[in-house]
């Protein structure tokens, strides 16, 4: 079974999305980069912490910050029938604990 969560989509952000409106490093808060790489690496290892990698035929995070607006997409295909894991849940958990670990990267540049 394929999941796919597009969290942007989906359901409006827990808490307000830090406004950035400029990517320059002399701007207050973590960079564009370091917010996507943040988001990717929080989404993929929920993922890789629920299924053994071998188990996961595909997986595909994309995470896109623009004007302070935070938008992850998860793509995740992997075994359900033999599973415990639903992969749709760990897909929306993904995308949630990308967010968090924004959040969380934004409070430590405060």
């Amino acid at each position: 079974m394929a999941a796919r969560w597009d969290r942007a989509a989906r359901a409006p952000a827990a808490t307000e999305p830090p406004t950035v409106t400029d990517s320059s490093p002399d701007r207050d808060g973590p960079s564009d980069e370091a917010v996507v790489n943040t988001a990717s690496e929080a989404a993929e290892g929920i993922v890789l912490s629920r299924f053994k990698q071998s188990d996961v035929r595909d997986l595909d995070v994309t995470v896109t910050f623009e004007d302070g607006v935070l938008e992850v997409d998860v793509y995740l295909n992997a075994p359900d029938a033999d599973s415990e894991r639903d992969p749709e849940q760990v897909a929306d958990d993904a995308a949630l604990a990308a967010q968090a670990a924004v959040d969380e990267l934004f409070a430590e540049q405060a």
